[in-house]
């Protein structure tokens, strides 16, 4: 099947990127995750559809989900996750305390990693959990 986003980087070049940078495409990849769940389960209208998108993709939401599935991360995916909640961020959260916006950010960074690494079939299974 042919990539609708082609993605160029290699493994090595991914390794070395910010984990600012794997959240900054996974905050995206999780938005349009969530955005197409929602248009394909509801009759909502965009609105609403927005309403309903801001319950999972806060900040307290995705601490929350990362939480919730950290034991079934493998020790890599922890990795990633502790690199990206220990990201020198220098933004300040609006809506959020700064523990939630660490942790978010962590969950984002995972998303983004995997996205950018090719491993559809993981970051499918993690984004699957987080709507149960």
């Amino acid at each position: 099947m042919q990539e609708l986003i082609e993605r160029q980087k290699n493994v090595e070049e991914i390794n070395q990127m910010s984990p600012l940078t794997w959240a900054y495409i996974g905050d995206s990849v999780y938005e349009l995750f969530i955005r197409t769940h929602l248009v394909n389960t509801t009759g909502l209208k965009p609105h609403n559809l927005h309403i309903e998108a801001i319950k999972y993709v806060k900040a307290n939401s995705q601490k929350n989900i990362l939480s919730k599935i950290h034991d079934d991360l493998t020790e890599e995916e922890k990795d990633i996750v502790r690199r990206g909640r220990n990201a020198d961020n220098h933004h300040l959260p609006k809506n959020a305390t700064v523990e939630e916006y660490k942790y978010s950010t962590a969950f984002e960074a995972l998303i983004g990693y995997l996205y950018l690494t090719k491993q559809d079939k993981r970051l499918k299974e993690i984004l699957n959990k987080c709507l149960n």
